[in-house]
């Protein structure tokens, strides 16, 4: 089994909850800073293929209140969504955890509790 990748930001509370659950149940993992180690195309296209758009934008978040509104229509048009995203990677919903060749957002304990079972 790939170690698990663990995406987000690090003074994101959420990501902070994440990582606390994984450190306290063993898992070891890697994490990738949105902001300080970037993120591909190939990625972002990736997500967007699986879980899709919907599960990867946070309409709550800062940044989408920043956005015009032509920006938030492009960011649910799989053709102009990865620029803008790669632009604005705090618009994902976070975290993004890619283990066991799914991937999956947002943290919930007992769901990460079944993946790690």
């Amino acid at each position: 089994m790939t170690q698990p990748t663990l995406y987000g930001i690090k003074n994101c509370d959420t990501v902070k909850k994440a990582r606390k659950w994984l450190d306290n149940n063993g898992i070891s993992y890697q994490f990738h800073d949105f902001r300080g180690d970037g993120l591909s195309a190939a990625k972002v296209n990736e997500w967007i293929a699986e879980p899709g758009l919907e599960a990867i934008i946070n309409k709550r978040s800062a940044t989408w209140k920043t956005l015009s509104e032509q920006d938030k229509l492009n960011l649910f048009d799989v053709s102009s969504a990865p620029a803008l995203i790669i632009a604005n990677p705090t618009i994902i919903k976070r975290p993004v955890l890619e283990a066991s060749g799914t991937t999956h957002v947002g943290f919930n304990a007992e769901q990460y509790s079944a993946i790690f079972s």
